[in-house]
């Protein structure tokens, strides 16, 4: 096998594991697709794959040196973050005890619009993960990629990206996991909206340690 084709592979490898790693992206596009219906899970997988795509190409841009070399930046960017996420956890904590209509499969599309926005800005909510990309890019791929990496790179972080959050989709907005959830919506809410409100918060505490 060619060795661009291999370090590729191995990238897109790296990539579709810290991908399946849970995160407040797999909560969100989960309990989207239980909560909302399977439309909306997919448009929400679909921002998180363009969110996947604007990490890329920035990683291939530089960015992460911006952000190690200008560091008052990258502080900032990961305090927005982090308040963010945690903004979004006390929106779902809030509706917890709400009751919810089943959608009768035909989503519109303000939800799904709003699904895609909500999805593609929780995964752009980390600058961190900038870091992440530009460090398996380093990694893996060869001193002077070829042109053809360089441009095949982000459809590829899409397709990674996009595929696994459908699947997450896919399999939690069958019939079984939206019977568990609507019997225990609260319960579940609550602890979706704890696992997102930690992440936020352990990106503004990283802020705040000494070092």
């Amino acid at each position: 096998m060619d060795g661009s084709v291999l370090s590729l592979l191995s990238v897109l490898g790296a990539l579709a594991i810290g991908a399946i790693s849970p995160g407040p992206s797999f909560v969100l596009v989960a309990r989207t697709s239980i909560a909302v219906s399977r439309r909306a899970g997919l448009a929400a997988a679909f921002g998180m794959g363009i969110g996947g795509v604007v990490f890329a190409t920035l990683a291939l841009l530089g960015l992460h040196a911006l952000l190690i070399e200008v560091g008052w930046l990258y502080l900032i960017l990961k305090v927005a973050g982090g308040l963010y996420l945690v903004h979004l956890a006390v929106r779902i904590w809030q509706g917890a005890a709400e009751p919810i209509r089943v959608p009768d499969g035909t989503a519109n599309s303000h939800g799904t619009l709003r699904s895609f926005g909500i999805g593609l800005t929780t995964q752009i909510s980390n600058p961190k993960t900038a870091i992440v990309y530009a460090s398996i890019f380093a990694a893996l791929l060869p001193a002077s990629p070829p042109t053809w990496i360089l441009l095949a790179l982000p459809p590829a972080v899409f397709l990674v990206e996009t595929g696994w959050y459908a699947i997450v989709a896919v399999a939690f907005s069958a019939g079984r996991p939206r019977a568990v959830y609507l019997r225990s919506k609260a319960w579940i809410d609550r602890l979706a909206a704890t696992v997102i409100g930690a992440l936020g918060i352990r990106l503004v505490m990283d802020v705040a340690k000494p070092g």
